[in-house]
């Protein structure tokens, strides 16, 4: 800019005595001289803008069906019952744990990460009393058609079941794993052992961590051996999904070992203590998946690979009816089920914290957004995915 403002006066101060053909030759070398000014050295004409993208590691993070009210106003007062919300005898402990009349007191109690770091540093939609509707498109509103839209970038009528088998869609994990730079760095570590459909791990050969296998293989150690024995010994709320806990501390270990550019975790507890109408327990683990997201934060902040440079986007994979019963249960006989919220932090993600009044968002988004915050265009290679989140995306110059 400070050449283009002396231009002028090269050629007001120029000598008469100089022929018009010296002027014109010096005003194409004073107009290369200007557009120079405009390519940084060593660059060619036409190169475009150096990336400025510092996003090197996504984590994908889904809790099972938690509802977007618990995110944004904490502990649903109806539900804080023996009759409503199966609480055993302890309503008034839960009440001094969780309850707060102010409704961001609240929320903060159940979800303190969340809402003191990654609303305050990131994003997050989907509060309906505020104008952010985020949503699901499938049309069905419970887990397999859901996860599928999150991570193929848009839904399949051919998914309606949670038996339905693998995944004839190629999901944006295993498209980003056929990329050069990326190809044995995706990961997938998930309570449910439906993610091997999910990500069909037969057709992708992704690496996966889920259900109740055992999670350690080969020479182990006391501490090891012990959990193995614990996945094989514990009494099982659900055969197909693992508890939370039991997924954090295998999950945490791989870092020493294995430190992918992509990962995917899902836990699943909060929907399975949905459906046993157990709010008491369903408060108690979505305030430790909390815990769980901030564990897993701090443990990549501490790693150079990581520092600096990762992405969480954190959401759920449908949500719930409303009411005394209908919180138990979701999809399309319950409504509201297709409501969900959708939460960003990164070094790429502008700080705009708790959005309102916004464009809805949909579930669809999101396996774009994944893809466009490692650089890659996964709607030009799967036409039918969604755009990216425009507003957790970083203007560039």
């Amino acid at each position: 800019m400070g050449s283009a403002t002396h231009v002028p006066g090269v050629y007001r101060d120029f000598p008469a005595r100089y022929s018009c053909g010296m002027v014109q030759h010096a005003l194409r070398l004073a107009c290369c001289a200007l557009a120079l000014t405009f390519i940084a050295p060593g660059q060619p004409a036409h190169a475009q803008a150096p990336d400025t993208r510092s996003t090197r590691n996504v984590v994908l993070i889904v809790s099972d069906g938690l509802r977007w009210q618990e995110i944004f106003t904490g502990a649903d007062p109806t539900l804080l019952t023996e009759k409503n919300g199966g609480i055993w005898d302890k309503e008034q402990d839960l009440r001094r744990e969780f309850w707060r009349e102010d409704v961001n007191e609240r929320r903060r109690l159940l979800f303190p990460f969340l809402w003191t770091t990654v609303a305050a540093h990131g994003q997050i939609f989907g509060n309906q009393t505020k104008g952010s509707i985020a949503r699901v498109t499938n049309g069905l509103a419970f887990s397999y058609p859901g996860y599928n839209e999150m991570l193929t970038g848009h839904p399949d009528p051919r998914i309606n079941s949670n038996a339905f088998g693998p995944n004839p869609n190629v999901s944006v994990f295993e498209w980003l794993d056929t990329q050069p730079d990326l190809h044995g760095r995706v990961s997938v570590y998930a309570t449910w052992a439906i993610f091997k459909d999910i990500f069909n791990v037969q057709r992708s050969h992704l690496p996966m961590r889920v259900g109740w296998d055992a999670p350690y293989q080969g020479k182990l150690n006391a501490r090891q051996e012990l959990m193995n024995e614990l996945y094989r010994t514990m009494t099982r709320l659900d055969d197909e999904d693992v508890y939370n806990a039991f997924q954090q501390i295998p999950l945490l270990d791989s870092f020493a070992e294995h430190q992918p550019r992509v990962l995917f975790v899902g836990y699943g507890e909060t929907d399975n203590w949905g459906h046993a109408g157990r709010y008491d327990l369903l408060l108690h683990s979505a305030h430790a998946f909390d815990h769980f997201v901030e564990e897993l934060w701090n443990t990549l902040q501490r790693l150079p690979a990581y520092r600096d440079q990762t992405t969480f986007i954190i959401t759920t994979d449908h949500g719930r009816g409303s009411g005394p019963v209908e919180w138990k249960e979701h999809g399309v006989e319950e409504k509201g089920s297709e409501n969900i919220w959708i939460a960003v932090l990164g070094p790429d993600t502008p700080a705009l914290g708790e959005r309102h009044d916004t464009a809805e968002v949909h579930q669809a988004q999101i396996a774009a957004t994944v893809a466009a915050l490692l650089g890659k265009d996964y709607p030009k290679a799967v036409p039918a995915a969604a755009a990216p989140l425009a507003d957790v995306l970083r203007r560039r110059p």
